[in-house]
């Protein structure tokens, strides 16, 4: 993609260190919450940490309160985003008189690792075109449940440039104020939408080989990952819609892998299967054929996914097993994330933003 020149951005003295701000955002974290806040204080002043809270009936405000840090309680009338979210927390920090060169994004459920943000500060004083560094994300119980493992696989992006960041993230707060924060109008995929803008002013995305925080998940259902990724299928729909017209063609190849393996193959499979059975019916000794096709659509499932698992496998190092379960899964799917992409159409057609899509209740 053409980047455009980046904004000049003022030059630390050589002897100085970025300051950082935190903010963390959550609704009925519970412990999760606590352990978030305590290690954020543990590493900053309180206040230099806010919490934005999205109408939490579980004592949250309570507790950032006691820690000392600066708290929001987000207005329920404007609706409740991870985005609007962030940037509430973001005007409070650099509203300030001292207002920090760095904002550090977390959400309730994580807890930074000691020494990230020193690393992630340096990396970011070192490149001056850097707007945002991230780093490994980990499921603290990953072998709790098959959920959590996959989501752990899921995090685990290879170090380097990137073209996006997920919402645990370390941002240049002059970077983030100069494109305008994130898009308080997306209910999910806000993160790679800020950086696809980010990185059209001209700056740059990258994930460092150092571990940033511990994730709690706590997915212990097959609903709630079919709910994430329907949630997954909307985020795909609406970023193709908005951006898919760039050079860089966003999120249409990812739209159209859903449309194809979540809408087309399936649609063909059960015409077929159902070709086969009226012709059963009707006593035609030619029902076999649109009964193998049918039969072959649906084979093409674990085919694809024996060709996700090993390119799993080579990229990652995965092992066999874990990587064909993970892409059993990615491409089992593929029909949730149909249904994320047309209930995007739905409301789009409809003029309506959406309902946030959470898979914890």
């Amino acid at each position: 993609m053409p980047a455009r020149a980046r904004p000049e951005v003022p030059t630390l003295p050589a002897t100085a260190s970025p300051s950082i701000g935190l903010v963390a955002i959550g609704r009925n974290e519970g412990a999760r919450l606590e352990a978030c806040l305590t290690a954020a204080v543990a590493m900053l002043p309180p206040d230099r940490v806010v919490y934005v809270d999205s109408g939490s009936t579980d004592g949250s405000v309570a507790f950032a309160a006691g820690l000392g840090v600066r708290v929001v309680d987000l207005d329920v009338s404007g609706g409740f985003t991870a985005a609007r979210a962030r940037n509430a927390g973001a005007d409070v920090l650099l509203a300030a008189a001292d207002p920090p060169d760095l904002v550090q994004f977390v959400d309730g459920d994580c807890v930074l690792a000691p020494g990230w943000l020193g690393m992630g500060a340096a990396a970011l004083a070192r490149d001056r075109g850097l707007a945002v560094v991230a780093g490994r994300v980990r499921e603290v119980a990953p072998d709790a449940t098959i959920w959590n493992r996959l989501i752990d696989m899921e995090w685990d992006a290879p170090a380097g440039p990137a073209d996006a960041v997920g919402g645990i993230a370390l941002y240049r707060a002059d970077a983030f104020r100069a494109v305008g924060g994130f898009d308080p109008g997306l209910i999910c995929g806000e993160e790679p939408e800020l950086c696809f803008r980010l990185r059209a002013a001209g700056w740059r995305v990258e994930r460092l080989a150092a571990e940033m925080c511990g994730h709690d998940a706590a997915m212990t259902r097959l609903g709630q990952w079919l709910t994430r990724t329907r949630r997954t299928g909307w985020a795909f729909a609406e970023g193709a819609d908005r951006m898919g017209a760039s050079p860089e063609r966003y999120n249409l190849r990812e739209r159209n892998r859903i449309l194809v393996w979540g809408g087309l193959v399936p649609a063909l499979v059960l015409v077929l299967a159902a070709a086969a059975l009226l012709l059963a019916f009707l006593g035609s000794a030619r029902w076999w054929v649109p009964g193998g096709a049918s039969l072959l659509g649906v084979l093409l499932y674990p085919a694809m996914a024996l060709r996700v698992a090993r390119g799993r496998m080579r990229d990652r190092g995965d092992p066999f097993g874990r990587a064909m379960v993970w892409a059993l899964l990615v491409m089992g799917g593929k029909p949730w994330e149909m249904a994320g992409l047309l209930a995007y159409r739905r409301a789009r057609r409809a003029g309506r933003r959406g309902a946030l899509i959470e898979y914890r209740a």
